[in-house]
C-alpha cells in the first residue's frame, strides 16, 4: 500500500510543476451546477480582482467565462454515455499576460461535422463580419431545444477577439470529448497559433491524467483564506454518499487547505497567498485528498517527526492524545503534533502519506495524502 501512495505522492509533484509551468490556476472534472458555475465564476473573479490591473480584460474574461460556463451545462447531457468523459470540464491559466480558459464536454460523432463547420466559418470571418452573422443566425431562428444556434460560439469569438481553437478525441464509435480553446486579449497582442496549440495540447494532456485518476478538482493556488472560502463552496455539489461521510470529507478538506494557508511557506512577497496545490479524487465513494505546498525547510525534522508520532499510535491512543495536547504544554515539542495533524488522522481513520522533496536549501515540497473510506 506505501507503494501506492508513493506514487500518489510523486505525482503532486509532477502535477505542480506541469501546472506552474502553464500557469494553470483551476482546473475542474465533473458535473455542472448551477452553484458549481456560481463558484467557479466567483473563483475566477476573485484571482481577477488580485492579479489583473486592466478593467477591459476583467470584463472580457468574466463575459466570456459566462458564456463557456453556459456551452458546458447547455450540453452536458446532449451525449447519453456512462465513462469518465462523460464529465464536463474547465480550466483557466494565465501565460505570458495572456488568459486561456478551455472547456470540454462529451459531443455525438454524428455532430463533429456540424460544429465544425461552425467554428471554421465563424475563424474566418473578420470582426464586423462576425457582428452580421450574429445578427442574421439570430434573426434567423432557427434556435433548438438547448439555447441558439451557435449564437454562444459567435459570441466568445467577438468577445475575445481571437479565433477559437478546438480538438475532438475520440472515444467510441458514438462519441468524442470537444476541446474549445479561448484566448480573451486586448487588441495588439501577437497570438501564434502554434503556441496556443501547445497550449491546448498540454491541457488535453493533464485531462486524460485526470481521467485515470478520477480527479474531480485541481486547484494551484495561490491559496489564502478568501479563496479557500469560495473553493470550498465549488466542492459542496460535488460530494456524494451520506451526509455524515459528506462532512468528514468535508472537514478533512478543510483542515488540509489551512495546513497550506497557515503553514505554508512563499519565497515571492508579492505573490497573495501561499503558493501550493489542492486535489480530490473519488472512486466508489471512497475520497482521496492530497495537498501539496512549499515549507520553510527548518521545519522538516519537526514535522516529519510529528507525522510519524501520530502514524504510529492506535486510534484509542489517538484520541487520547488529542485530548493531552490539548491541556499540556510540556510535551517535547518535537514530537508534539499540532492539532489539526492529530484532527486529520482521527477524522480520515487512515495513516496520512507524506513526502518531502528539497526544492532549496530554504525550502522543502511538502506533499500531504489521506483517503477517508466509504461508509
Amino acid at each position: 500500500m506505501q507503494n501506492e501512495h508513493e506514487k500518489v505522492l510523486n505525482f503532486v509533484l509532477t502535477l505542480f510543476k506541469a501546472m506552474q509551468k502553464d500557469n494553470l490556476g483551476y482546473v475542474y472534472r465533473g458535473r455542472f451546477t448551477q452553484d458549481i458555475t456560481d463558484n467557479i465564476l466567483a473563483l475566477t473573479e476573485n484571482k481577477l480582482e488580485k492579479e489583473e490591473q486592466s478593467a477591459k480584460i476583467k470584463k472580457r474574461v468574466y463575459s466570456i467565462l459566462v458564456e463557456c460556463l453556459q456551452n458546458i451545462t447547455r450540453h452536458q447531457d446532449d451525449a447519453k454515455v456512462d465513462s469518465p468523459d462523460s464529465n464536463g470540464l474547465f480550466v483557466i491559466q494565465k501565460h505570458d499576460e495572456k488568459y486561456f480558459i478551455t472547456t470540454g464536454n462529451l459531443v455525438m460523432n454524428d455532430n463533429i461535422d456540424y460544429i465544425k463547420n461552425l467554428i471554421e466559418t465563424i475563424n474566418g470571418l473578420e470582426k464586423e463580419d462576425l457582428k452580421d452573422y450574429y445578427k442574421m443566425v439570430l434573426e434567423d431562428g432557427s434556435l433548438s431545444s438547448k439555447g441558439g444556434a451557435g449564437l454562444g460560439l459567435i459570441d466568445m469569438a467577438r468577445k475575445s477577439g481571437n479565433k477559437l481553437l478546438y480538438q475532438f478525441r475520440p472515444i467510441d464509435d458514438k462519441s468524442s470529448f470537444f476541446y474549445l480553446h479561448t484566448i480573451p486579449s486586448l487588441e495588439g497582442l501577437d497570438l501564434k497559433s502554434g503556441n496556443k496549440a501547445e497550449s491546448l495540447n498540454n491541457i488535453i494532456d493533464i485531462h486524460n491524467t485526470l481521467n485515470k485518476k478520477n480527479i474531480l478538482l485541481v486547484s494551484n493556488g495561490p491559496f489564502n483564506q478568501e479563496s479557500l472560502m469560495i473553493l470550498l463552496g465549488s466542492l459542496e455539489g460535488q460530494m456524494t454518499g451520506t451526509i455524515s461521510h459528506k462532512k468528514k470529507v468535508f472537514f478533512v478538506v478543510v483542515e488540509m487547505l489551512q495546513n497550506i494557508v497557515k503553514h505554508g511557506f512563499n519565497a515571492d512577497s508579492n505573490c497573495l497567498g501561499m503558493p501550493g496545490i489542492f486535489i480530490i479524487s473519488e472512486h466508489e465513494g471512497h475520497y482521496t485528498i492530497t495537498t501539496g505546498n512549499y515549507v520553510n525547510a527548518y521545519k522538516y525534522e519537526s514535522l516529519k517527526n510529528k507525522i510519524e508520532n501520530v502514524n504510529n499510535l492506535s486510534k484509542e491512543k489517538l484520541d487520547e492524545y488529542f485530548n493531552k495536547c490539548l491541556f499540556d504544554f510540556e510535551i517535547d515539542s518535537s514530537k508534539k503534533a499540532g492539532l489539526g495533524i492529530i484532527d486529520l488522522r482521527i477524522k480520515s481513520g487512515n495513516p496520512i502519506a507524506y513526502s518531502f522533496n528539497k526544492v532549496s536549501n530554504e525550502a522543502y515540497f511538502f506533499s500531504l495524502h489521506t483517503t477517508i473510506n466509504k461508509e
